[in-house]
């Protein structure tokens, strides 16, 4: 916070001093406008990423602070000074012909916002900008008090017929003001900064691969490249598969043609949705972020970085969000049933069917017994075996009975049917409950 109020009070300071030689040609209409550019100018701090700028930057711009359709050619951070430029001409004189990408930034319109808006871009690309300012006039104050200014999205004509009033009171002539002159015959439906940022794309000599808007800008990037599809649709095509369009805190309706244009919008920006088209969708919704660019305020739009992204290919587009979705529900269904089926049948069913299946088949019951040519000593136990006693059986008529001597069990378990193999008759056992076994009881 403290970069930003430190450029902000510097770039005031600094117009404090232009003041009375501004004051001094255009006297009215400076007098009038100026308490509005400043407030212009501190809204630009809030949402504009001002700290980028050096001080000697901030102090060069303050004199041209709302010159609506000045040109800045800015190079991204540490690469040296911007530079002015008064018209397209000079524009390519100063090096024009070598920057590639263009950025129109929005909200209070001041030099010193577009000046940060670009500067983010060109470190995203890390290469010179062209800027162009929107500026603040007279017809802006009326414009603003409609709602044109705050409903840009969608009276953001209004501003552009309302600028003959700035031309008929008087106001510098920068930009592609010249090229306006000489369509006397043309009814004018365009601001001056829309005509500066056609003709710049318009002009043959000059090549852009990227053009960046933020706010009101993304309506006069809209504006300029309908112009040029009214005038010059060949141009349009060059620019389509040449040019990429990737907009920032509003969607807006561009020429059909553009079928890649990349909206960026925050998922707190509610002044950006208000001024978007509802039929166009988000291709990147940035979460927990508004509608500032300023990095030093809590829910910005990180413009650098999120351009870097796009232009490498690993933003977050909304076209590819539903791929990852679907995906994570399949991954349990797949493979958590796989360790379910093995323990449950291979271990757990034949442990405990063969466990049950002992008592139910080996249970005494008469025929089996007299069948028998050996004694069945049962030893089961105690969570298998029923809670129920069994009776025992009688032998069958006319069997021997056993000697007392041998109705005596033996000492073990083990050794059991080896002492009774010699008997003739065939005792019966009968399983009890918790392991115990009962005597055969002899028949006298």
């Amino acid at each position: 916070m403290f970069e930003t109020a430190f450029a902000l009070g510097l770039t005031q300071f600094a117009r404090s001093l232009s003041f009375p030689e501004r004051v001094r040609h255009r006297t009215m209409r400076n007098a009038a406008l100026e308490p509005w550019r400043l407030r212009n100018t501190g809204i630009d701090a809030l949402y504009y990423d001002v700290k980028a700028l050096t001080a000697d930057e901030t102090f060069y711009i303050s004199d041209s602070i709302a010159s609506e359709g000045l040109i800045m050619i800015v190079p991204p951070t540490g690469g040296g000074m911007l530079t002015l430029c008064d018209s397209v001409e000079e524009f390519r004189l100063r090096g024009g012909r070598n920057v590639r990408a263009m950025a129109v930034a929005g909200i209070g319109g001041s030099a010193i916002g577009a000046a940060a808006f670009a500067r983010n871009v060109a470190d995203a690309i890390d290469a010179p900008v062209a800027a162009v300012v929107s500026g603040y006039g007279l017809g802006d104050i009326v414009n603003e008090a409609i709602g044109g200014a705050f409903l840009f999205g969608w009276l953001g004509h209004i501003r552009s017929n309302l600028e003959v009033i700035d031309d008929v009171v008087g106001r510098p002539k920068l930009g592609a003001y010249g090229t306006r002159d000489e369509d006397t015959d043309t009814e004018r439906k365009t601001g001056l900064d829309t005509d500066t940022v056609a003709t710049l794309l318009a002009d043959p000599t000059l090549s852009f691969n990227l053009i960046a808007g933020h706010s009101r800008g993304n309506r006069v990037i809209a504006d300029a490249l309908h112009a040029i599809k009214a005038s010059d649709p060949g141009r349009l095509e060059t620019l389509v598969n040449t040019a990429r369009v990737v907009t920032f805190g509003g969607r807006i309706k561009m020429p059909e043609a553009f079928t890649e244009v990349i909206d960026v919008v925050g998922e707190l920006d509610w002044f950006g949705e208000m001024n978007s088209r509802p039929k166009i969708a988000t291709d990147i919704k940035v979460p927990l972020c508004g509608h500032s660019t300023n990095t030093d305020m809590p829910t910005a739009l990180s413009v650098t970085k999120i351009l870097s992204e796009i232009l490498k290919g690993d933003a977050p587009v909304s076209t590819a969000m539903p791929e990852t979705i679907v995906a994570e529900p399949i991954v349990p269904e797949t493979i958590a049933p796989e360790p379910v089926v093995e323990t449950f049948v291979e271990e757990a069913v034949p442990e405990q069917l063969a466990s049950q299946a002992e008592p139910v088949e080996t249970a005494p019951a008469p025929p089996m017994v007299e069948e028998a040519p050996l004694p069945v000593i049962i030893e089961s136990e105690p969570s298998m075996l029923p809670e129920t006693e069994t009776l025992p059986t009688e032998p069958a008529i006319g069997a021997a009975a056993p000697d007392a001597a041998e109705a005596e069990p033996p000492p073990t378990a083990k050794a059991a049917p080896a002492a009774k193999a010699q008997k003739a008759a065939t005792p019966i056992m009968v399983p009890l409950p918790r392991g115990k076994t009962k005597r055969p009881r002899a028949k006298t």
